[in-house]
């Protein structure tokens, strides 16, 4: 796994995380990755939809059969990019909705996969969300052995 930001040096996150990307987004661009998964949060969410090379990245990733992914406000960078043209999608509630995205379903399950386009809703389903990517990338087993540990709750009550 590699983390780029969109320039070097620490993100702060929404919340007041800082994070240390491994790297830049431009030292990273061309190369190829099984999976691109967009983090959310606003206003980074914002940051990453206003970059043209975060589009174009995506689009070639999907283009060439690869999955692309984004949790809480991050769809709509995949709205804007046009990946969600005709596709089940989920996002924070209000971040599609009002989008003028051409055949997006709009569905509130936690985590929404269609093909190879992976979204989720926000930090309560962030869990959701890492074990389907892990299942997509390493298989059912491996999310398996991963859930198995996690103590998680079968039901609420």
């Amino acid at each position: 796994m590699i983390t780029a930001g969109l320039e070097e040096g620490p993100v702060r996150a929404s919340r007041g995380t800082v994070l240390l990307p491994d790297t830049t987004l431009d030292a990273v661009a061309d190369r190829d990755f099984d999976m691109v998964v967009l983090p959310g949060g606003l206003p980074g969410a914002d940051h990453l939809d206003q970059d043209p090379r975060i589009r174009e990245l995506l689009r070639r990733h999907l283009a060439s059969g690869h999955y692309v992914g984004a949790i809480c406000a991050a769809p709509k960078v995949l709205a804007h990019a046009g990946l969600l043209d005709g596709r089940h999608a989920t996002s924070y509630p209000g971040v599609l909705e009002g989008l003028e995205v051409p055949g997006l379903q709009l569905e509130s399950a936690p985590v929404v996969q269609d093909g190879k386009v992976v979204t989720s809703r926000g930090p309560g389903t962030a869990m959701d969300f890492a074990l389907k990517l892990i299942e997509l990338l390493a298989g059912r087993d491996k999310r398996e052995e991963v859930e198995s540990t996690l103590q998680r709750p079968s039901c609420c009550t």
